[in-house]
């Protein structure tokens, strides 16, 4: 084959080296606009795995870049004045000059052509030229060939919203060091690895907002550096700043990382295949450092791809094709995983500020895992001394918040104690509220009891019954139980006071109303449908069907309906109180009643319940307010919002917060975040633990309590989660459901068999909960005799 590589980065000149030691017979030509030794950047990271890839790839070339590797295992956070030092990361910095000195002696090596100082304006013109059977486009992150052919490649460009200047430092690092400061404006971090024996990069970056309220956009690039080296004194050490971009002008080396994804990666020109590879495809944000390792693996598996349809190449185009299309799918898969945890990682740093009100340990901890590809286990693996240090911290610190002394011990996050008001969880795990659809006339009965009473038991610190609704009209199917009469109030009495007298559990009911989404079938016998007979009415916050063409048609719910089901609503909370549930959630998600007035694709109104974010909650917020005035003061109340309606003009995770907000002020203490359910236009983006982000908006910005949901099924997950403050506690659906002693099961896995904590002699799980269901059957004895507590006591005593 002719193949010209236009672009001598990393990627194009790999590729070649690689295609020409498949086979030499291959005429190869990169073509690259600067000089050998021109180059931007200072160092470039990769983690040990990849050097491993590098090495099953083509050896010498791996054995000289391990030659001039810097090689680290540990990371250090610098925050607030403290020091966190974490080890086993496995990371190499190489100079970029460097790294590309060794791809180009290797390519002349093999007798790959090199041309440089050559600036390729039209790449159809030097495919003729070199009579190319195939182009690669490794041109970079502006790809002039990739606008070019932009209809086929479908790119997709997202310009993020911090500023970033790369510099360097003569001060060698020890360890990749990340180092955050606050200023008037706002926060700036660094980013600084060593790259060879006397040269460390050092990245400055800021929210762009914060880069102009400093004045940084006003700057020379002189006093850009001396601002960044008067910032970063203390890490820098007496060494000054330098910059290898002399070129440009005032502030032009503050730029911003565009994040590139394209839908397709060939382009046929003539009949030629144009391939992009590298940052002209993709980018990964540099704090995962990332970047060159995707251009060189992306070069490792299209060489690969051809070597295995190499005879068929030969024979035909279909060989080529067959090679382009394994290279495609197998490497967008790749990418996507890199991009991204890159993606996480890369809001972390653009959003400091949501957790700078962390203490050091965890904001550190926080850092580590931003990526999610980083997990409790996995640093426990790299450094397990960093992590049981860590989990005794944040057991103390639990323990301290709660009011509960904490043996000394690392304890796993999941299982650290919480408070809200009067009520002591044991540990951060809840049973998620789980539809069951086996109530008979809204009444919970034996199942319902076994039901909740083996996951009471399975060791979870909190259970929730499922959404329980407030009328008869308010269900979600004929099969949901309900608390709207005293039958229902005595079913969920029993079934409360047998999770009290069995375990160290405290229990949660759900209220609801089903609103537009009410009077179907239960699930099993289609999910959503209406009933076949029997159907009652529906309202909702503005007219609407749900299921177009086979939902019923929800009304838009008047004044009076409002005052009705307000009441119904305060009804129930006060029957809850009776049946000694400890804690009430108020349920605003899902598409229900509560939600279709708070998102924008189901309330139309054009009332003060209508129109803006703030009107839009302010039923919800009246019906809230109703029932923590009616709910025991010493108990707590926690509202599920769905925080992303995943459809375009929908509810947003920052409409999220706002709400959160609202709540938080109106008396709600803790926001349980979930999402979508609301339109069947929904396109979530699924994955493990996908809505923890909702939860850690919530928590970090909103300044409340949160808890999430969705995906998190192994121990591991919610160990990340609570450990690094993204949720107080983590609800945990479908492996409940498979496992009613989930809790008990991942302890065991995880090969915790401590104490943990010290209760104090008041709280005694269990016991305590014993003693009052003992005194209010003799409160409620005696109300039905006529007999005193103490003469109820006596009897009892006497059997």
């Amino acid at each position: 084959m002719n193949i010209v590589c236009i672009g001598g980065g990393p990627a194009g000149l790999y590729f070649s080296l690689l295609m020409k030691k498949q086979d030499p017979a291959h005429r190869i030509t990169v073509i690259e606009r600067n000089r050998p030794y021109d180059t931007f950047g200072w160092g470039v990271v990769f983690s040990d795995q990849t050097l491993g890839n590098l090495a099953n790839a083509d050896e010498p070339t791996a054995r000289a870049i391990l030659q001039a590797f810097n090689h680290w295992d540990d990371i250090e956070i610098h925050f607030k004045g403290e020091t966190v030092r974490s080890g086993g990361h496995g990371f190499c910095g190489i100079g970029r000059k460097r790294l590309l000195n060794i791809l180009q002696a290797r390519c002349e090596e093999l007798g790959v052509q090199l041309v440089f100082e050559t600036e390729v304006q039209d790449d159809q013109a030097i495919a003729r030229q070199y009579g190319a059977d195939l182009v690669i486009a490794s041109d970079g992150l502006n790809s002039r060939i990739r606008t070019r052919y932009a209809a086929s490649y479908q790119p997709e460009i997202d310009q993020r919203h911090c500023r970033f200047v790369w510099l360097g430092t003569r001060k060698k690092f020890e360890a990749f060091t990340f180092a955050f400061r606050q200023t008037p404006h706002g926060w700036f971090q660094a980013h600084i690895y060593q790259y060879d024996g006397e040269t460390s990069t050092f990245i400055v970056e800021t929210p762009e907002h914060v880069w102009r309220a400093a004045g940084l956009d006003a700057m020379s690039q002189e006093e850009g550096i001396a601002f960044c080296a008067a910032l970063f004194a203390e890490e820098l050490d007496g060494h000054g700043l330098l910059s290898n971009s002399p070129h440009l002008r005032g502030s032009a080396q503050w730029i911003t990382f565009p994040r590139i994804v394209c839908r397709q990666w060939v382009h046929r020109q003539d009949g030629v295949p144009v391939v992009l590879m590298g940052d002209a495809a993709h980018t990964a944000h540099y704090s995962i450092g990332s970047g060159t390792k995707l251009a060189l693996e992306d070069a490792i598996e299209l060489a690969r791809c051809f070597g295995q349809h190499a005879a068929a190449a030969a024979a035909a185009a279909a060989g080529t094709d067959a090679a382009l299309t394994a290279y495609q799918q197998l490497r967008a898969i790749e990418v996507l995983k890199i991009q991204s945890a890159a993606r996480n990682s890369m809001e972390w740093f653009e959003n400091v500020e949501r957790y700078s009100a962390m203490e050091a340990p965890q904001f550190a901890y926080s850092m580590l895992t931003r990526s999610q590809r980083i997990s409790h286990e996995n640093l426990r693996l790299r450094d397990p001394a960093y992590v049981a240090d860590y989990e005794r911290w944040l057991a103390w610190r639990a323990g301290e918040q709660a009011g509960v002394a904490m043996l000394d011990e690392a304890l796993p996050p999941m299982l650290t104690p919480f408070r809200l008001r009067s009520v002591l969880l044991k540990n951060r795990i809840a049973v998620s509220p789980m539809a069951q659809y086996s109530a008979v006339d809204g009444v919970a009965g034996d199942y319902h009891l076994m039901h909740l009473g083996a996951r009471a038991m399975g060791g979870a610190g909190l259970v929730f019954a499922e959404m329980t609704c407030v009328s008869a009209d308010a269900r979600i199917t004929p099969a949901c139980p309900g608390m709207y009469s005293e039958a229902h109030t005595q079913a969920w009495r029993r079934i409360v006071d047998v999770v009290h007298a069995n375990s160290d559990a405290k229990i949660a009911l759900q209220l609801g109303h089903a609103g537009a989404k009410g009077s179907t079938r239960p699930m099993w016998d289609g999910i959503d449908l209406p009933l076949k007979e029997g159907n009652w009415p529906l309202i909702s916050a503005s007219e609407q069907q749900y299921l177009a063409g086979v939902s019923q048609v929800a009304r838009a719910a008047t004044e009076s309906d409002l005052a009705r089901i307000e009441q119904d609503f305060v009804r129930a909370t006060l029957a809850a109180a009776v049946a000694g549930f400890d804690w009430l959630e108020l349920h605003c998600a899902h598409g229900y009643l509560l939600s279709s007035f708070i998102s924008p694709l189901t309330n139309r109104r054009t009332d003060e319940y209508g129109g803006s974010l703030e009107n839009r909650c302010r039923y919800p917020l009246r019906v809230f307010r109703a029932m923590r005035a009616a709910w025991p003061q010493d108990k707590p109340m926690s509202v599920r919002i769905s925080a992303h309606d995943w459809v375009d003009g929908g509810i947003t995770p920052d409409d999220a917060v706002v709400i959160a907000r609202l709540f938080k002020q109106a008396g709600a203490d803790l926001i349980d975040c979930s999402s979508g359910q609301v339109s069947k236009l929904e396109q979530p983006v699924y994955g493990r633990m996908f809505q923890a982000p909702f939860a850690d908006r919530v928590r970090n910005e909103a300044g409340i309590a949160s808890m999430a949901v969705g995906s998190i099924f192994e121990a591991d997950h919610a160990n990340s989660i609570i450990a690094a403050g993204r949720a107080d506690l983590c609800a945990v659906g479908r492996p409940h459901l498979a496992n009613p002693a989930w809790t008990l099961t991942e302890t065991a896995r995880i090969g915790y068999s401590g104490a943990g904590a010290v209760w104090p002699k008041q709280y005694r799980p269990g016991q305590q909960q014993l003693e009052r269901n003992l005194q209010r059957e003799r409160q409620l004895a005696a109300a039905n005799t006529g007999l005193t507590p103490q003469q109820v006591a006596a009897r009892l005593l006497e059997g």
